[in-house]
């Protein structure tokens, strides 16, 4: 009888030493890993049959692995990706994200697990599309709308048709339409919003604009784009409205930017960013 072959994923050597050694006592078939990425890395020549995974893992996280590992696309951070589905809609993924797909003669479902993503739906009488996105699942046709989910709350923003939404944990449902856009949460729906296209979907142009916002807001969707760390080190910055138009693939050079009409000084390393 083969035995079950099992992935250990932890970044501590004595924890994989030692629980490595007790699944071997049990006759299972152990391999071990330090992160999350070599994990990742060799699967194309071992799948196990069951992976256990450290939650707080550095770099990919445990969670961000399982997601991985459930998703058909990725984008890296920094990364967008457009997708065609099989009924002809269109799927644009924003950085960090993962999403997978179930098209077929009986269902059209679709998984956000987690980032940002952009459908522009295709009319189909016969089933809507259902995408799923943490606390929220959308049912659309026709329609073009952008869904983010990302800490736990999801944001549902309709640039044309319209959107039924309903809550996961409970019986909660909402009608968006073009122009709106919601917040849902743990706890369920916030009020519908008016959308601003111009700055809330600027990222499907491949831009960031921000209106009269604070720089810290700011420097926090940068750092969903840029692959390492962007540090404030003056709380004298963090409220000074920031007004822009910028090219999302360049975020070195928007801090840089940023740096410069703030007077801020600005130390660079090696996936490092300091504002002084």
């Amino acid at each position: 009888m083969t035995p079950t072959r099992i992935a250990l994923v932890d970044d501590e050597a004595s924890v994989r030493t030692a629980l490595g050694r007790l699944l071997r006592m049990a006759d299972y078939e152990v391999q071990a890993y330090a992160s999350g990425e070599e994990f990742l890395s060799a699967l194309g020549d071992c799948v196990p049959d069951c992976a256990l995974l450290d939650i707080h893992l550095p770099g990919l996280t445990g969670i961000q692995v399982q997601m991985r590992l459930q998703a058909d696309h990725l984008t890296v951070v920094g990364e967008r990706q457009r997708l065609q589905l099989e009924d002809g809609s269109t799927v644009l993924l924003n950085t960090n994200s993962a999403f997978s797909s179930t098209i077929d003669d009986r269902q059209r479902v679709a998984r956000l697990y987690q980032g940002e993503a952009f459908f522009d739906v295709s009319a189909n009488r016969s089933q809507p599309l259902q995408i799923d996105a943490g606390p929220v699942k959308a049912s659309v046709r026709d329609t073009a709308f952008a869904v983010r989910y990302l800490d736990g709350v999801a944001q549902v923003r309709v640039q044309r048709g319209d959107v039924d939404l309903q809550a996961t944990r409970s019986d909660a449902r909402v009608r968006l339409s073009a122009g709106e856009s919601i917040r849902i949460g743990p706890n369920g729906f916030d009020r519908p919003a008016k959308l601003d296209a111009a700055t809330d979907l600027a990222w499907v142009q491949g831009r960031l604009v921000f209106e009269n916002c604070p720089l810290n807001q700011v420097l926090a969707e940068l750092r969903r784009y840029y692959p390492g760390w962007i540090i404030n080190n003056n709380e004298q910055l963090a409220n000074v409205a920031v007004t822009g138009n910028y090219r999302l693939d360049q975020p070195l050079d928007i801090v840089r930017s940023l740096a410069h009409i703030t007077s801020a000084r600005l130390q660079e390393f090696p996936a490092l960013v300091i504002l002084n």
